[in-house]
């Protein structure tokens, strides 16, 4: 049972996978995948590069839609929305891409203050304050007056999670947050995702080939192979899974611990 939450069979998915089926021309890339996310949970889709990973991300966004099965994010069918609806999604559900995107013409302050003035429901003064405040919870305060190109990719990746949560999100997206970053980076990322989940209560996917992350931080793994969920549940029964890749991702990740 999740910490500080009702038993599961109480809780109704806030993201479902029923029988998702996506392709682009005659590759196929998700193929009958079903899963779960409750609310307050923590899951990570891990695989090898091309499984489709991004691709789920993409499709519980909205950005992308199935060719077949359902996507329900936020307790609803968001299969067949259109984008107006998408929006009202898209204001509990967002996404830090794995290259931060952020403005380059905006300081980092500028960037985290954007979905707030969007909104258009606090004074300057209140903005400047929210600001500081996320900047110091991920780490990056004094960053604040910088542009991401004077940042290293660990730090973008920081400020970009900061200005996800600047949108007051009751989920949020993670793309291979761990990816390009040195080691000491990666497991401060993986601290202050693990942290803020915690703190805020926050429903999250992590998409990630990092097996020492998914440890960190998955209530349950989905493990994507060839397209289909090979695999669905907690980590401590994926290491007892007979699937030959699933125990190739193990041994591989023993061996850099012991590199």
């Amino acid at each position: 049972m999740l910490i500080g939450m009702a038993p599961a069979e109480t809780l109704s998915p806030y993201i479902q996978f029923k029988d998702v089926n996506k392709a682009f021309g005659d590759r196929v890339i998700l193929k009958d995948v079903n899963f779960d996310v409750l609310p307050g949970e923590m899951v990570c889709i891990l695989g090898r590069s091309g499984v489709g990973k991004s691709v789920a991300l993409h499709n519980i966004m909205g950005f992308l839609k199935p060719d077949s099965g359902r996507v329900i994010v936020a307790g609803q069918d968001i299969t067949d929305y259109n984008e107006v609806q998408l929006e009202d999604i898209r204001k509990k559900v967002t996404m830090v891409f794995q290259n931060g995107a952020l403005f380059d013409s905006l300081s980092v302050g500028e960037n985290v203050a954007f979905p707030l003035r969007e909104k258009r429901q606090l004074s300057e003064d209140q903005i400047l304050q929210v600001v500081d405040g996320l900047l110091e919870m991920v780490g990056v305060k004094e960053m604040r007056d910088l542009l991401p190109s004077d940042l290293s990719t660990g730090m973008k990746r920081s400020v970009a999670i900061a200005r996800a949560l600047a949108a007051q999100p009751e989920c949020v997206l993670y793309d291979e947050p761990t990816t390009m970053v040195d080691p000491m980076m990666g497991n401060l990322l993986g601290d202050l995702i693990a942290r803020l989940k915690l703190q805020l209560h926050l429903t999250s996917v992590v998409v990630t080939h990092d097996m020492r992350l998914a440890k960190k931080l998955a209530d349950r793994i989905v493990f994507l192979y060839e397209g289909r969920a090979i695999f669905f549940g907690p980590y401590r029964d994926m290491e007892k899974s007979t699937e030959p890749i699933i125990h190739e991702f193990l041994e591989l990740d023993e061996l850099k611990l012991e590199a």
